[in-house]
């Protein structure tokens, strides 16, 4: 196969208990990150970046109206954030967009001493890593 985008990753749909929060606190972080709104539709939308794209959806399907990181299923979304002082600019700012920083504590080394990293929480408790990269 030739093709350089065999096996890349498509998209991720989330399912979330409120769209309108979700439309807000994704839409904040992946504005930010470089993806630009894709798709929307009554139960959903979607921001694209090149040939991924993520959506939320607020599905009548849904069988709990609570997510939970720690449980079997999606722990993170890890995002490549551009230089530390992007980082530092996106994890000072996300509190004023629904997100909380995770181990505060450890910022921006809880992934370890080589690594630089902003691990958030948003109001519906879906984690996201904002890793810098040169």
């Amino acid at each position: 196969m030739t093709d350089e985008s065999f096996g890349a990753l498509h998209h991720v749909e989330l399912w979330v208990p409120d769209l309108a929060r979700a439309r807000d606190e994704w839409g904040w972080l992946l504005t930010r990150l470089g993806y630009g709104q894709y798709q929307d539709w009554p139960r959903g939308r979607s921001w694209r970046r090149g040939a991924t794209h993520i959506v939320v959806e607020e599905s009548p399907d849904l069988s709990g109206r609570t997510h939970h990181r720690t449980a079997p299923g999606l722990n993170h979304l890890a995002f490549r954030a551009g230089p530390p002082e992007h980082v530092d600019t996106l994890a000072a700012d996300a509190p004023d967009h629904g997100w909380t920083e995770l181990f505060p504590e450890k910022y921006p080394h809880a992934g370890g001493p080589g690594h630089y990293a902003a691990y958030l929480v948003n109001s519906d408790g879906f984690e996201i890593e904002l890793v810098a990269t040169d």
